[in-house]
C-alpha cells in the first residue's frame, strides 16, 4: 500500500515526469502499457487485437487540462478516432472510453462543459454504430460523472460507465444502475482515496468488488468485469451460470498489455473480452496508475530499466 501511495503521488510530481518521460529506457517499457502516441499507432494495435478476436475500448489519454481550448482538443481527438475507427467496421468491437476531466470537467462550470463537449462525441459513436464509456475518476467526480451519464443516456442509452469498488458508495451505485440496457464497467480502482470514502484493504477491495458484481450479473444490464484477477474472473463465469446469462451479455475486460496470453485465451474460450487500449502523448499519469496497481509491474519496469538504459 505504501508503493502504490508512493507511485500515485509520483504522478503529479513534474520533476519525476519529466525523468520518466525523458528517459529513451523508461519510453521502451511504457510501449508494453500504452499503443503509441498516434491514431495511426492506436488504429494498428485495433487491426492486430481484432485479428485475435479481442474487442477493444480506445482512450486518448489526456486528464489535467486547464483551459477550454485544451477540452476542445479533447473532443476533436476523440471525433478523429472514431473517424477513423468507422472504416474497419467493427462495430460494438471497437468504441471508446472517455475521462469528463480531460474535456473540463474541473475548470470552472466544469460540469455543463463536460457534458457539452462529451454529447458530439457520444453522437457520433451512435451515428456509427458504437458507444462511449465514461471512464470514473477519484471520488469527488463521481455524482458528477453519474450526473452526465444520466443525461447522455436519455437519447444514447448505450453510454457506459465506471464503478470502481474500493469506493464504499459503489454497492449503491451498482444497484441502482443494474438497469435495462445499462452498461457497467466494474474495476477495483487505482486512485489515492482517503479512508472515509474508500477501502484501504486488498481484502476489503477484493469483497467489496465481488459484492458489487453479485448485484450487476444479478440485474437485467451489460456487466464489464473490469479485471486483471483470475478469481474475480472465475466467479464472474460462476455468476453468469448462476444468472442464466448468455455468453453475449457480458465481457471481460482486461488492460492493454497485461495478461495478453490470458486475454487470448478467454477469447477463444468463447468469454468476450475486451482490451483497453490507450494512446497519446500525455501518457504519464496513466502509466504510473498501472505501476501502482501491481508490484510485478514495478519489477518489470525497474528490471527494464537496468537492462536496456
Amino acid at each position: 500500500m505504501l508503493t502504490q501511495k508512493a507511485l500515485l503521488a509520483a504522478s503529479r510530481r513534474p520533476g519525476l515526469r519529466r525523468l520518466v518521460t525523458g528517459n529513451p529506457a523508461s519510453r521502451r517499457v511504457v510501449d508494453r502499457f500504452v499503443a503509441g502516441e498516434t491514431l495511426a499507432d492506436a488504429l494498428g494495435v485495433v487491426r492486430t487485437l481484432a485479428a485475435d478476436g479481442i474487442a477493444v475500448t480506445l482512450d486518448h489519454l489526456g486528464e489535467d487540462i486547464t483551459r477550454r481550448s485544451e477540452a476542445e482538443d479533447s473532443r476533436d481527438a476523440y471525433l478523429a478516432l472514431l473517424a477513423g475507427l468507422a472504416p474497419l467496421g467493427l462495430g460494438r468491437a471497437a468504441e471508446v472510453s472517455v475521462k469528463l476531466s480531460a474535456f473540463g470537467q474541473a475548470l470552472p462550470g466544469g460540469h455543463d462543459l463536460a457534458l457539452e463537449l462529451v454529447r458530439p462525441v457520444v453522437e457520433a459513436a451512435t451515428e456509427m454504430g458504437t458507444t462511449v464509456t465514461l471512464d470514473m475518476e477519484d471520488h469527488r467526480t463521481v455524482d458528477s460523472t453519474l450526473a452526465v451519464l444520466a443525461e447522455l443516456r436519455k437519447e444514447h442509452p448505450g453510454t457506459g460507465a465506471v464503478l470502481q469498488a474500493m469506493l464504499i458508495r459503489s454497492e449503491d451505485d451498482a444497484k441502482a444502475l443494474a438497469v435495462t440496457g445499462s452498461r457497467v464497467r466494474l474495476v477495483k480502482g487505482a486512485y489515492d482515496e482517503p479512508a472515509e470514502v474508500a477501502h484501504q484493504k486488498k481484502k476489503a477491495v477484493d469483497a467489496a468488488y465481488a459484492r458489487c458484481l453479485d448485484i450487476l450479473m444479478a440485474g437485467p444490464g451489460y456487466p464489464m468485469v473490469g479485471s486483471h484477477d483470475p478469481r474475480l474472473i472465475q466467479l464472474a463465469h460462476e455468476l453468469a451460470a448462476q444468472n442464466s446469462r448468455a455468453a453475449d451479455s457480458w465481457e471481460v475486460q482486461m488492460l492493454y498489455g497485461i495478461r495478453p496470453d490470458e486475454q487470448r485465451r478467454l477469447a477463444a474460450a468463447g468469454t468476450r473480452v475486451r482490451a483497453y487500449v490507450p494512446y497519446g502523448v500525455d501518457w504519464y499519469a496513466y502509466f504510473m496508475r498501472r505501476l501502482a496497481e501491481r508490484p510485478a509491474n514495478v519489477r518489470f519496469f525497474l528490471r527494464s530499466l537496468v537492462t536496456r538504459s
